[in-house]
């Protein structure tokens, strides 16, 4: 049976329309919601006002987002994460601190034995004749702010050639004097007194990874080394170090070197950890030890315990909102902070998987809750909590998140990442749609046409004879 062209025509006529029509709507829609801001209207719009009524819901204690970008050189527009941001909620819900003036904002920490006071990881992206050479760099630096009085103080900085996997994303302080630095560059971790800038220690991953069977391309990006923390175990200083390309956390006992019995993940083993960010270890003596890491590629938050020296899951969240998460705080009050940068949201999770706080907020880094001590210092593990799990086999999730369900995440994670925020899965497929149908109409209409193109010179364009 032979179809009439007539009928094929209506039929990709009615599939470029509905495409079509599908985009329109989701870009009208995202307009009328959005305001042609990311994030959630009444935040991002008191970003730019100044506005300082509450935007959020009310909870206990300030709490600072670090929000990422992908700008190429500062503040290019107000189009989608065209602009980072440190900014600190009330606990009444209004904006108490903001700051914009960094290309990426990535790490915050709260200052022992303050109140209101951070440190915080930023990068700025330099053009040619700011660096002094003939490449663009960045400037890496960690930045101290009185979020009270706005007082502001550079603690330590240092010059990167290039702005893609140049720039480091965690520093976590050891003492008055040294930091702990995730140099992402170097894939390495250095401990810097900032009093001389004299490196007194260092861990580079080449010590115990092989460049050529491990990671990403080296040497522009392999190990994407982007959390580091300083912790201890048995009494020993060991540094914690997300290697995020290679899947894995790793523990490095600074006097004896790496402790491979340690390791969590492995290389492709998507189901333990995928592309993970910022990992936090909950010690013994809070139900240990335990580390919980934003599994990011997989789209949840998970946590390990130890047992009889192997790493066990002990518990997991998600929901069908979830898209990249790149932080997790337990909290004292056995709550979970999270930080979905896909999503566009930092929320608060109580022990029954519970959402009770949310901050719609665009492609936010990294979230602390000041008064908790830093990053999961004050709570404890699942297993100490008895946390049940909760994971999107559990939800009745939407038409879209089952679309979504059915990418690679690594996929879905780049579509969010470069198209504009209007753009979702279902968008991205009309696109694919729309273009597939308008070749294969071209095909067939050159087809029916019976041309032919001849390859001489002159070219020539003739009929074929049937």
């Amino acid at each position: 049976m032979v179809v009439p062209r007539w009928t094929v025509r209506v039929f990709l006529a009615a599939l470029i329309l509905l495409s079509a029509t599908t985009l329109a709507v989701g870009y009208v829609e995202a307009e009328r919601s959005s305001q042609q801001v990311t994030g959630d209207p009444s935040v991002e719009q008191a970003f730019r006002t100044g506005n300082r009524s509450p935007v959020v819901d009310e909870r206990d204690g300030i709490t600072v987002i670090a929000t990422d970008s992908n700008a190429y050189i500062g503040d290019e527009s107000d189009g989608a994460r065209a602009l980072a941001e440190l900014v600190a909620f009330a606990p009444d819900g209004r904006i108490f601190y903001y700051q914009n003036d960094h290309t990426r904002y990535w790490d915050v920490d709260p200052v022992e034995g303050t109140t209101s006071t951070v440190e915080f990881v930023y990068a700025d992206h330099l053009d040619a004749s700011q660096c002094g050479g003939e490449t663009d760099c960045t400037r890496n630096g960690i930045e101290r702010v009185d979020l009270m009085t706005g007082e502001r103080t550079q603690i330590y900085s240092r010059i990167t050639p290039g702005k893609h996997s140049t720039r480091w994303h965690d520093v976590d302080r050891i003492d008055d004097e040294h930091l702990l630095v995730a140099d992402i560059y170097q894939d390495r971790v250095f401990v810097v007194n900032t009093t001389n800038e004299i490196i007194e220690w260092e861990w580079d991953a080449q010590t115990d990874y092989d460049v050529d069977e491990t990671g990403g391309p080296f040497p522009s990006d392999w190990t994407h080394l982007n959390d580091v923390e300083y912790v201890e175990i048995d009494g020993r200083p060991v540094v914690m170090v997300s290697l995020r390309n290679q899947d894995q956390v790793v523990f490095i006992d600074m006097e004896e070197g790496l402790m491979e019995e340690w390791t969590l993940g492995s290389e492709d083993d998507y189901d333990t950890i995928y592309e993970q960010h910022n990992p936090d270890f909950i010690p013994e003596e809070r139900g240990g030890p335990a580390v919980l890491v934003a599994d990011s590629e997989n789209g949840r938050v998970i946590e390990y315990q130890r047992e009889d020296g192997s790493w066990v899951q002990s518990w997991t969240w998600t929901d069908e909102r979830m898209r990249w998460p790149r932080d997790a705080d337990r909290l004292p009050n056995g709550n979970t902070l999270i930080t979905d940068s896909n999503g566009d949201r930092v929320l608060e999770v109580d022990p029954n998987g519970t959402v009770v706080w949310s901050a719609t907020i665009g492609f936010p880094y990294e979230a602390e809750r000041l008064g908790t001590g830093d990053e999961s210092a004050g709570g404890q593990s699942a297993v100490a909590l008895g946390l049940p799990s909760q994971t999107l086999d559990d939800l009745d999730t939407s038409v879209q998140t089952q679309v979504t369900e059915t990418l690679p995440p690594d996929i879905v994670n780049a579509i969010s990442y470069v198209f504009p925020r209007w753009v979702g899965t279902i968008e991205v497929l009309a696109v694919l749609i729309l273009i597939g149908t308008v070749v294969t109409w071209m095909a067939l209409e050159y087809r029916w046409a019976g041309y032919s193109i001849g390859l001489r010179i002159p070219i020539s364009l003739r009929r074929r004879q049937s």
